[in-house]
């Protein structure tokens, strides 16, 4: 089970009351949020291994260059000359970030992040070198590109907290978008993500791309048939897809997730008992964490 992390912390926080505090008043929703979705994922679904995929670098400096608008609007607006561009986020989940790092540690929960790359290309790179089935769970849908039902790959998308999780195989999608996990990343690139600054190609939404890559197979065949007076395109499809040719021939490695990072050693067995007890124990009484890692390890035990 590969956690896109950042996707869950920031749905506990919206989801649990920021009344939820630490004894000297520091909110703690989005911390204790997030060990109760780990503590539900991991009784529903019992995977031997589980890894705290993380963003590294949420916006890297590579994707920017090839797609400028790349997350862009998400850019916080007071970011400091001459350093990375900081990620926007609310004034009560920052601080909480250090705390989901120091307890993930303590438990013994791997945690995977590589700069310059984000935590969907980790999720890429291990499920790339994955023997057996693996659970994403994710509320980005980017990641359905890694669907693939031969190898038992499947996204799990909450819809509600983590209790109600849409399971998305390639028969969902060919339903919901009439494509396959390796025709999602064609059909997001021409359809255009605002929530991730990607202009799509004018014109074109998620039906007309669902029409054009079944008729001509993917993205490559779309564009030959621009060149190809006797394929069926109407004229302002062809004209559109002629004027964005720039834009097609670098969203495939902006959209595409990396399957090639090089991730550092890790153990990502689930852990049945805390790997610094002590440690832990501090951090339940600082932060006021009891009750949600008393249901969690309880979960933990084989």
């Amino acid at each position: 089970m590969l956690l896109d992390t950042a996707s869950l912390y920031f749905r506990a926080y919206f989801g649990v009351p920021d009344s939820v505090r630490a004894p000297d008043g520091t909110p703690v929703n989005a911390v204790r949020g997030l060990l109760d979705f780990i503590g539900r994922l991991v009784h529903d679904h019992r995977p031997d291994e589980l890894v705290a995929c993380w963003d590294n670098d949420w916006r890297p400096q590579w994707r920017v260059d090839l797609i400028p608008t790349y997350k862009a609007h998400r850019v916080a607006e007071e970011t400091p000359a001459g350093q990375t561009d900081e990620e926007e986020i609310p004034d009560t989940l920052s601080p909480q970030v250090p705390i989901i790092e120091d307890v993930l540690a303590a438990l013994g929960i791997a945690r995977v992040g590589v700069t310059p790359y984000e935590a969907d290309d980790v999720i890429g790179t291990l499920t790339a070198r994955a023997t057996g089935p693996v659970d994403i769970v994710t509320g980005d849908r980017d990641l359905y590109q890694l669907v693939d039902d031969s190898r038992g790959v499947r996204v799990l998308y909450p819809l509600k907290g983590v209790g109600t999780l849409q399971v998305t195989d390639e028969a969902w999608l060919r339903e919901k978008y009439g494509v396959d996990g390796a025709g999602y990343v064609d059909l997001a690139l021409l359809r255009g993500d605002p929530s991730d600054g990607l202009p799509g190609v004018p014109g074109i939404g998620e039906k007309t791309a669902a029409k054009l890559l079944d008729a001509f197979g993917d993205l490559d065949g779309i564009m030959a048939a621009v060149d190809d007076p006797r394929a069926k395109l109407t004229p302002s499809q062809r004209k559109r897809l002629d004027e964005s040719r720039d834009y097609v021939a670098v969203a495939p490695k902006v959209v595409r997730v990396a399957k090639d990072v090089p991730l550092p050693a890790f153990d990502p067995a689930l852990p049945r008992e805390p790997r610094d007890p002590a440690a832990l124990e501090a951090l339940a009484e600082q932060w006021g964490l009891g009750g949600a890692l008393s249901r969690l390890l309880t979960t933990l035990q084989p």
